[in-house]
């Protein structure tokens, strides 16, 4: 008796884990690490952004509507976070290092925020990675063999303040559920 007592106590002294719109993944054993440069030639992990809320999209620069909207959301979370944004390191991975040249995704990334950073695999990295964030991406061939699109997967990966996956947000998901969902990350510990 004594002991389920003591239970409910402690029970009841824990926070309840929030209650996300985005889809909780809590737990995941995929999208773990990686180490890649950016487009500043600086080599990144997620340990170098602990204390910050991580949010990972893979896209590419020619893309045109889901990779531009989806980082316009982004800014936009960015915005509605305030001072909170100070908090999140958005990071943009290419699935197109044949064309996305740091230089290209330098100016990609001033299109929307100065912050937020995009990492560039190589291509003989970019499978593995995938793979290991369940990403899809395929080269579709164009009218010239520069002409290709690449379809690939359109959600974001949200990541706590400790570097452990959280959240996987999807296409079109507006920015002010974005930003409500990571308030609630930072206030739970």
């Amino acid at each position: 008796m004594a002991s389920a007592a003591l239970s409910l106590t402690l029970s009841a002294c824990s926070p309840s884990p929030p209650n996300f719109v985005s889809t909780d993944i809590t737990g995941a054993n995929y999208a773990k690490e990686f180490r890649l440069l950016d487009h500043g030639g600086n080599m990144r992990s997620l340990a170098d952004f602990r204390g910050k809320i991580v949010v990972i999209f893979f896209g590419y620069t020619q893309c045109p509507d889901v990779c531009p909207t989806s980082m316009s959301t982004m800014s936009g979370v960015k915005e509605l976070l305030g001072d909170l944004g100070n908090k999140l390191q958005v990071l943009f991975i290419t699935v197109d290092p044949e064309r996305d040249t740091p230089r290209l995704l330098s100016e990609y990334m001033r299109n929307f925020d100065p912050t937020f950073l995009a990492l560039r695999p190589e291509l003989g990295q970019l499978k593995g990675l995938a793979e290991s964030f369940k990403v899809y991406y395929s080269k579709v061939a164009g009218k010239t063999p520069t002409s290709y699109t690449m379809d690939h997967s359109a959600g974001k990966y949200i990541f706590d303040t400790t570097g452990k996956v959280r959240l996987f947000s999807s296409y079109g998901t507006e920015a002010k559920v974005i930003a409500s969902d990571i308030k609630k990350l930072l206030a739970y510990k």
